[in-house]
């Protein structure tokens, strides 16, 4: 019989040094995203990328400065817009860090998680042959047989160390202590996943919204009541609450004297509030950082402002709008901007748009407010007629005026500036109409919002505070006595005494612990029952 060709097997492809396979690079990848650095360096990353959000006006937190920023900035909205610089927490390269973050402590503390358990498990390790080799390290003689001071360092180191098991033959006692550091370092990083959850979970299942309320005005919670309304992105319109609140009165304190004269001090708003529709009606002062809690709803006074009454007539001197309209402060002082736009009139539109002055007054021919508080209320608008897009059907800002189509009207051959105290009335050129300022009424803005996952991050903090505590003030250290039979003492007499040579190490390891202290004490207490 013949026997069969051996089969020729193509030569493996040899590999160029340092070329990983597809599963190798997978393994390599997730090593380096589990690592502790790149979690420290996300968390850098991401305390950074919070930065923007609390320096560019948020859509989530105000939309009335958002709109005022973009106003004010034409050439920076669209490139702002295009990398979300408007919903920073919201925008997907945030929460691409977050994920990241995420992934990364898991990555870290599960690993950690099963060596703190084997360390937990295993014994205190053996004495070292030479203790009198160690950094920290003292020796003495005792009368009392190895035996006995080996049961004796047992009794001391077990009061607050753990110990090695005994075993026969043994001259030393091993003890350690300290574990809980690393439990502390375990549990700092998992509040850092609990506080990342807790915001996690109020950004799916809760929402934000802010309204403008003049004093008087009440809110109900439906939609249709928010000025601007930020759901998370598993909130359901099920969720609201029933409740509703009425601002009764609103007031400031204003400083008058010292370098903060004109600021507000103080400033608070007295509302009723009513839970359903058969609940009873209470009261509370809304001041801030000190919201009022409905239903788990929170609601949080966050700014306030002016809201001249003006009454505009048209041509045929029927009233065709009036009523407080908010106006925005640009600065300190309460100089504030806003728009007047009456519902469509017979004949053609008509819309002011100006400022309102808290406390006008003249500095240096130039017309300013001096004070914050309503001293001396002032408007000064200018008039616009013509097609203002009132029934375009796009939507508009009430913040915004839209003059693209629009003329000023003008009086005596100059655009018409609308100059108005309390009581004043002036009459529109063309015979348009009139206009006249009522009084002023104050308005406060409230944020309301409903985060479903305050509690968790707040027990997240809690537990990182334990967990750094833990961290910084436990030292993790180990102890060995070792007892030998030492040499005869000679005390003088017509017999010798036998001896134990007992030495005694103490190592920190964390690597700045006070060993000397530890050592001294623990030699008096090893020598409280030598004779």
């Amino acid at each position: 019989m013949s026997s069969a060709p051996p089969v020729e097997r193509p030569p493996a492809e040899e590999r160029r040094p340092g070329e990983l396979g597809a599963r190798e690079l997978l393994r390599w990848t997730w090593r380096q995203i589990t690592s502790m650095r790149t979690a420290l360096m996300l968390l850098l990353m991401l305390a950074l990328a919070a930065i923007p959000g609390s320096v560019i006006p948020q859509e989530d937190v105000d939309s009335l400065a958002v709109t005022r920023w973009k106003n004010e900035h034409p050439k920076l909205t669209p490139l702002y817009e295009r990398l979300d610089l408007f919903s920073v927490y919201s925008s997907p390269w945030f929460s691409a860090i977050y994920l990241l973050l995420v992934v990364s402590l898991v990555g870290c503390i599960i690993p950690r998680l099963f060596v703190y358990y084997r360390a937990l498990r295993a014994q205190p390790p053996a004495a070292p042959r030479h203790l009198t080799r160690m950094p920290v390290h003292a020796s003495y003689e005792t009368e009392l047989s190895p035996e006995q001071v080996i049961a004796h360092a047992r009794e001391v180191l077990g009061r607050r160390h753990r110990l090695r098991a005994a075993a026969d033959g043994d001259d030393f006692v091993a003890a350690e202590r300290g574990h809980v550091r690393e439990a502390g370092n375990l549990l700092f990083h998992l509040s850092v996943l609990v506080v990342l959850a807790g915001f996690a979970v109020g950004g799916l299942w809760g929402y934000q919204g802010g309204v403008i309320l003049v004093e008087g005005s009440t809110f109900t919670n439906n939609l249709t009541q928010y000025d601007d309304f930020n759901p998370g992105g598993l909130f359901r319109q099920q969720q609201l609450k029933d409740f509703r609140f009425t601002v009764e009165d609103f007031e400031v304190e204003w400083l008058k004297e010292g370098p903060r004269a004109g600021q507000a001090r103080k400033f608070e708003a007295d509302v009723t509030y009513r839970l359903g529709r058969d609940g009873e009606e209470r009261q509370y002062d809304l001041r801030v950082n000190h919201p009022l809690e409905l239903d788990g709803t929170d609601v949080f006074l966050i700014g306030h402002g002016y809201a001249p009454v003006v009454t505009v007539r048209d041509s045929e001197d029927e009233v065709i709008y009036t009523g407080p309209t908010p106006f925005l402060p640009q600065d300190a002082s309460f100089l504030s901007f806003g728009v007047i736009k009456p519902p469509v009139a017979k004949s053609d539109q008509i819309g002011l748009e100006g400022l309102f002055y808290p406390s006008f007054d003249f500095v240096d021919g130039n017309p300013v407010t001096v004070f914050g508080d309503d001293l001396n209320p002032t408007l000064s608008m200018l008039a616009w007629t013509g097609d203002l897009g009132y029934e375009s059907g796009r939507s508009q800002s009430i913040y915004v005026l839209d003059k693209t189509n629009a003329t000023p009207i003008e009086k005596d051959g100059k655009p018409q500036r609308v100059d108005l105290q309390p009581g004043d009335t002036v009459e529109l050129g063309d015979g348009l109409g009139s206009v006249t300022f009522e009084r002023v009424d104050p308005w406060i803005r409230v944020q309301i919002s409903q985060t479903p996952g305050k509690g968790v991050a707040l027990l997240g903090v809690v537990l990182a505070l334990i967990g750094l505590c833990a961290s910084l003030f436990i030292r993790p250290r180990r102890v060995w006595v070792r007892a030998v039979p030492g040499t005869m003492d000679d005390d003088g007499g017509p017999g010798r005494v036998a001896t134990t040579r007992v030495e005694v190490a103490v190592l920190d390891r964390s690597g700045n612990g006070d060993t000397d202290e530890v050592l001294a004490r623990l030699l008096e207490q090893l020598k409280e029952t030598a004779t």
